[in-house]
């Protein structure tokens, strides 16, 4: 039995990933896709389209990912109130970080002063105007509550938003819970759904060297080297101040209540990081988020509801930027904001920056709609934020990612839904993700004593993964 077991374990032992090769071609294509930008700009911009593309082609996949992740979650477990629990404590969890990242906007702005000595000119002046015009189309609070319903049950899988996706997932994974055994078929078919969405997935990321380099020569021909030098102390300070958030803020949260190195957890997303800056959009690696989390120990529940939710509402990296921008602007504009204004725009950021990802442009048209709000007289200043905001969009975004990674390490540990050998065999490397499927066989058919599963995750699944573990020691 013994022998039979190990030979039947050799072709998996020495099964090689071939798609380390695919990520240094897309490092190889964003080389080439700057060239190309700078000694062919006008033929570089005609190539936005490529980048368009796929960006498209991942976005299709987000709602399925994000449906079949939670249904197979909540199936999974029968206390409903665990759900609410963790998505109580999510937004709470959302709601103080980006606080906080506001206030660290705000105290490196005041020490940079980034805006001195710049002049507007006539050109950018309507650009503020324009987006403001943008935001407002996306609606108040009220529209926003009310989007969040699909017109039907399957639109939001097809048309939605993520926030639809997550809804009816939700509705549908607690109706799949109440069916109880009858419930058991419905759960399987699922699960086959979710590997061939994830196969999908898997296909769709051969093409990611050619969306990257489209993507990466439309943006430096269409803005070239000039509009960044006299930009660069807000853009690297904004850079600065978005390293200092994640590796020490984060960091140190992620030590203290997790007892895990920040650096091994970005290390394990390098992939995914390298996909957000080459395509300028931390949508496309939303799915392999996911797939991630759960592959590192986070538990259905709390990887499909933390990181959907996440997305919309823990935009760290944008919170940090509308800051800043803002203090750039009053400044360039020879109109310092004082303290108290400094507090009335941190307040009302709060709740700005929460509808940022309703917004197509989210960052910039968010600032426009935020000082149309607050502040009108700084509109025509975020003309001179446009140049240069595409670079600090791939910042904003790196950062968003992971603020999003560690909040769903931090939320499954606090509501023991954690299994802390798998996170630490993942982030070390002992067991691998696999990249061909992007999705372990462990977390896709639920068997069907995993209903019963209790607290800590003491279920059919980590008795799965306890066994993978303990043939790679």
């Amino acid at each position: 039995m013994a022998a039979g077991t190990a030979a039947g374990d050799t072709p998996a032992r020495t099964r090689r990933d071939r798609t380390h090769w695919l990520y240094i071609a897309v490092i190889a294509a964003v080389a080439l896709g700057i060239a190309v930008g700078l000694v062919f700009p006008e033929f570089a911009v005609g190539l936005k389209w490529i980048g368009t593309a796929f960006v498209a082609l991942i976005k299709m996949l987000i709602a399925p990912v994000i449906f079949c992740t939670i249904v197979l979650g909540i199936g999974s477990i029968r206390q409903a109130a665990k759900v609410g629990r963790v998505g109580g404590l999510a937004l709470g969890y959302f709601l103080l970080m980006s606080t906080v990242a506001l206030a660290i906007g705000l105290v490196v702005g005041n020490v940079l002063h980034p805006g001195d000595g710049l002049a507007l000119s006539d050109e950018l002046r309507g650009r503020g105007s324009e987006l403001a015009e943008t935001a407002e189309e996306s609606g108040g609070t009220t529209d926003f509550l009310l989007g969040l319903v699909p017109t039907t049950l399957l639109s939001s899988l097809t048309d939605g938003s993520v926030l639809q996706a997550l809804l009816v997932a939700l509705l549908v994974g607690f109706a799949i819970q109440a069916m109880g055994r009858a419930g058991e078929p419905l759960l399987r078919g699922i699960g086959h759904l979710q590997k061939l969405v994830f196969r999908v997935l898997a296909m769709i990321m051969w093409v990611a060297p050619i969306g990257a380099f489209g993507a990466i020569a439309a943006v430096v021909g269409e803005t070239g080297v000039d509009a960044l030098k006299s930009l660069a102390v807000i853009m690297l300070g904004f850079y600065a101040t978005c390293a200092v958030f994640v590796f020490v803020v984060l960091g140190l949260l992620l030590r203290l209540a997790a007892k895990v190195n920040i650096f091994s957890l970005l290390r394990y997303l390098g992939r995914e990081f390298l996909l957000i800056v080459s395509t300028s959009s931390s949508e496309t690696a939303l799915p392999r988020l996911i797939a991630k989390m759960e592959h590192a120990g986070v538990s259905k529940p709390v990887a499909g509801i933390v990181v959907p939710t996440g997305y919309s509402f823990n935009l760290d990296g944008t919170a940090i930027y509308l800051t800043m921008a803002s203090l750039f602007i009053a400044e360039a504009l020879g109109d310092p904001l004082s303290v108290g204004e400094q507090v009335g725009l941190l307040a009302f950021m709060i709740i700005a920056s929460k509808g940022a990802a309703g917004v197509t442009g989210a960052g910039l048209a968010t600032l426009a709609g935020g000082l149309s709000a607050h502040r009108p007289d700084l509109l025509d200043g975020v003309g001179l934020i446009v140049g240069i905001d595409r670079f600090m969009s791939e910042a904003r975004a790196v950062t968003n990612f992971a603020g999003n990674a560690v909040a769903t390490v931090l939320v499954a540990g606090w509501t023991r839904e954690l299994d802390r050998e798998q996170l630490s065999a993942a982030l070390s490397g002992q067991v691998p993700f696999d990249e061909a499927t992007m999705l372990d066989d462990d977390h896709g058919d639920l068997p069907a004593d995993a209903t019963n599963a209790g607290p800590g995750r003491r279920d059919a699944q980590a008795e799965l993964r306890q066994e993978a573990l303990s043939s790679t020691r």
